[in-house]
């Protein structure tokens, strides 16, 4: 098998100090633009924090997401994942992007749409085997979306859609999972399982970055916040 990444995945000890998320100095621009889209943010987050991203649009949230999942190169400063250099491995940390960013029309099921999330432990040219359907079936019976395993992801409405991307999410079974607005215009079903899940992986230890325009109405469920504003820290 080749797989994505030459370390052993194994989940973090509580014991263990070490941060989870450290960025130090990190100035990133996108291709072709002479401003950068986020600039000198420095960040730690400890190992098992479930902490908000908070800022208006265009403030840099999702820019910091990608930059911290290897999908935007940086210019300046560094960025480790449980001490590990970002370009060592990729299969600790998970992204889960606005439902903006997919294209919904791609002709797949949504089952095979959340086994997706089982290829960084799979490798490159392996076929999902039955541990993974199970795991991949797990997480839509977790977000109330089973009974949607044959539907075509066209067909979808919004809140099963953020429902979906959850389940891909979470079937990566990654220690630090970054959700960009999962909360975005959706139906209450959604937002109660959007809670449950942050409930669950801060009961199980894992790291969770959450941005989000409700701060306000959910402060209590975060350890803290982070807050950007035009690509820089304040407040």
């Amino acid at each position: 098998m080749i797989s994505y990444c030459r370390h052993t995945h194994t989940h973090p000890d509580p014991k263990d100090k070490t941060l989870a998320l450290e960025i130090k100095d990190l100035t990133v621009f996108y291709p072709g633009e002479e401003s950068p889209a986020i600039s000198q943010v420095q960040v730690s987050v400890a190992a098992g924090a479930s902490l908000a991203l908070v800022g208006p649009n265009g403030a840099g949230k999702s820019t910091l997401f990608k930059a911290i999942s290897g999908l935007l190169p940086l210019r300046s400063g560094q960025i480790k994942i449980f001490g590990h250099r970002l370009q060592e491995c990729h299969q600790r940390v998970v992204y889960l992007p606005q439902r903006s960013d997919i294209d919904w029309h791609f002709p797949v099921q949504v089952l095979d749409f959340v086994l997706f999330g089982r290829y960084v432990h799979m490798g490159w040219f392996a076929r999902p085997q039955a541990r993974d359907v199970q795991m991949a079936m797990a997480r839509l019976d977790e977000v109330g979306g089973a009974d949607l395993q044959s539907k075509h992801i066209s067909k979808l409405s919004g809140g099963q859609q953020q429902r979906v991307l959850i389940a891909r999410a979470l079937v990566q079974d990654a220690d630090l999972l970054l959700l960009d607005e999962p909360l975005n215009a959706v139906d209450s079903r959604t937002r109660d399982v959007v809670a449950r899940v942050l409930d669950r992986m801060k009961a199980n230890g894992r790291t969770v970055l959450v941005a989000t325009h409700y701060y306000d109405q959910e402060e209590g469920r975060y350890d803290g916040a982070i807050y950007l504003r035009d690509g820089e820290q304040c407040c």
